[in-house]
């Protein structure tokens, strides 16, 4: 597993139980040398968070390779060590736990470094952070997930695959959505290695496999001299290829992203014909095609009613819709550095649908893709109204999940503080619905 760059880790975060009580709250502190250490040089480290608590530098406990240490055994421990490439787990007392929510957590953590002079000791590593405590409420009615597509240029890069389960993992999350050909190593044939250890992480993280994202390339040829769209049987062989290893893999929905012709998203003519032929394999395997219903399409279009007069006609329970939440957007996205206004897409602006408008479609929405772009240290989400869409969803009945989709700013490791945020916010708004 790889590690954040900050020392305060965000994975990790969270309230710990003695019997029926919360006795205090634990972070995960990355070692900040260039080297990993004997743990009897741990000189303490002191934590404070915001105005709630403020301990001093021998109150926490230590734990590493799954054994607890007061800071004095640390001091007369043999042979304990703090590897480079492992969190240490700071336990702190404090009776009750801290609230749900976002906390300014500051460490000043002491090493002691052999190899410096004395008069320079300790080694004083100071950090403050901003960090959202893992999520306590139950959520109400709903299950929830989160999109790999979440952590987008940070996966490959700084996460990989099992520490980005890890993360969603500790969020209190049960599902984990996909995108084929970007998670997926050796796609679309990977090995069985990697299968194997596909399924071994989702046993060590308690995670199940929920929709998996594919893609219809209709453009596939659309260069040189011999450019054509895609031919309806070819969309349905590269429909048909992803619903069997999405099976494989044990995913329940697939998501085709068709290609599309306009600028309201409306799909490829060849995409009746490519999901029709792919109907009674999906219901072989028991696997749900739905395609998104995404800004800048509304509810109210002729995208979504094309679908819905596919379901009617083939009576088919093996085609349902999926809802991406960006479609409730009533506030712009930031301009991007160097970003002039007028010169992006219109819908970046957000389309303001009415989460009341879910009613007119609830019974065919499979799935919800909980798209946001940024939560900020008061957990208010900036674009996306959460307590009226959740609203909508719980009276329409909706008890499915919902799958974080994370598209705002990709500074390395962000994603994984703003899914914990939207985890505890709409988990707390979901909860709280009469």
């Amino acid at each position: 597993m790889l590690l954040e760059r900050d020392l305060i880790q965000a994975v990790g975060f969270r309230n710990v139980r003695d019997g029926d009580g919360v006795t205090g709250f634990q972070l995960r502190i990355r070692m900040p040398s260039y080297r990993g250490m004997a743990a009897s040089l741990v000189d303490g480290i002191s934590v404070r968070v915001g105005d709630l608590v403020d301990v001093p530098a021998d109150a926490p406990l230590w734990t590493f390779a799954g054994r607890t240490y007061t800071l004095q055994q640390l001091w007369d421990s043999d042979g304990v060590r703090w590897p480079l490439e492992e969190a240490a787990v700071v336990t702190v007392p404090f009776a009750g736990g801290l609230p749900e929510g976002t906390h300014e957590v500051s460490i000043e953590l002491r090493l002691r470094m052999s190899y410096i002079p004395q008069e320079h000791q300790p080694s004083t590593y100071r950090e403050t952070r901003h960090i959202t405590l893992s999520p306590q409420a139950d959520g109400g009615p709903f299950q929830y997930g989160v999109s790999l597509y979440s952590y987008m240029t940070d996966y490959g890069t700084v996460l990989d695959l099992e520490t980005a389960l890890a993360a969603v993992a500790d969020v209190g999350a049960t599902g984990i959505e996909i995108l084929g050909e970007g998670h997926i190593e050796g796609y679309p044939s990977p090995s069985s290695a990697w299968i194997d250890r596909w399924f071994a992480l989702l046993e060590k993280y308690a995670l199940e496999p929920t929709n998996y994202g594919s893609w219809i390339d209709t453009r596939l040829h659309s260069s040189g001299v011999h450019a054509r769209d895609l031919t309806a049987a070819e969309g349905a062989d590269i429909l048909q290829r992803d619903l069997r290893l999405a099976k494989t893999l044990g995913f329940r929905f697939v998501r085709p992203k068709i290609g599309v012709v306009s600028s309201d998203l409306i799909p490829h003519p060849i995409w009746t014909e490519s999901v029709e032929r792919s109907l009674d394999l999906a219901a072989e395997l028991d696997v749900v095609i739905c395609p998104e219903i995404h800004s800048p399409t509304p509810i109210k279009h002729e995208v979504v009613d094309d679908y819905i007069g596919l379901i009617e006609r083939t009576g088919t329970k093996h085609f349902g819709l999926l809802l991406d939440t960006g479609i409730f957007q009533d506030r712009p996205i930031p301009l991007r550095p160097g970003e002039l206004p007028g010169r992006r897409p219109a819908f970046l602006d957000g389309i303001g649908v009415d989460p009341a408008d879910i009613a007119d479609i609830a019974k065919y929405v499979v799935f919800i893709q909980a798209k946001f772009h940024d939560i900020d240290e008061n957990q208010e989400d900036q674009q996306i109204p959460w307590e009226p869409v959740l609203r909508a969803l719980k009276d329409s009945g909706y008890t499915g999940y919902l799958s974080s989709e994370y598209e705002g700013e990709r500074a390395p490791w962000r994603s994984i503080e703003q899914v914990r945020r939207q985890h505890s916010l709409i988990r707390r708004i979901a909860g709280g619905l009469d």
